[in-house]
């Protein structure tokens, strides 16, 4: 499996599913597949996510699960 942070990023930088489809060259539900986990995507469409935000392809894909990006303070009841 292929993890990543698709809506994350998409999220962060305010861009929808069809205008990063858009910039990658493929249909909106494609990019809907792969932030679900239901396609792992080519390693060229990858190299294209990835840079589509400006970020290495680590940042945005992995083999691993990524670790939370921020870890409940203490005594956070969130």
């Amino acid at each position: 499996m292929t993890y990543n942070r698709i809506a994350l990023l998409r999220t962060e930088t305010g861009i929808s599913r069809q205008e990063l489809a858009d910039k990658v060259g493929v249909n909106y539900q494609t990019i809907g597949f792969i932030e679900r986990g239901d396609y792992s995507p080519s390693l060229e469409l990858a190299f294209k996510i990835a840079e589509a935000f400006d970020v290495e392809i680590t940042t945005v894909f992995s083999d691993k699960p990524f670790k939370p990006l921020f870890s409940p303070q203490e005594g956070d009841t969130k």
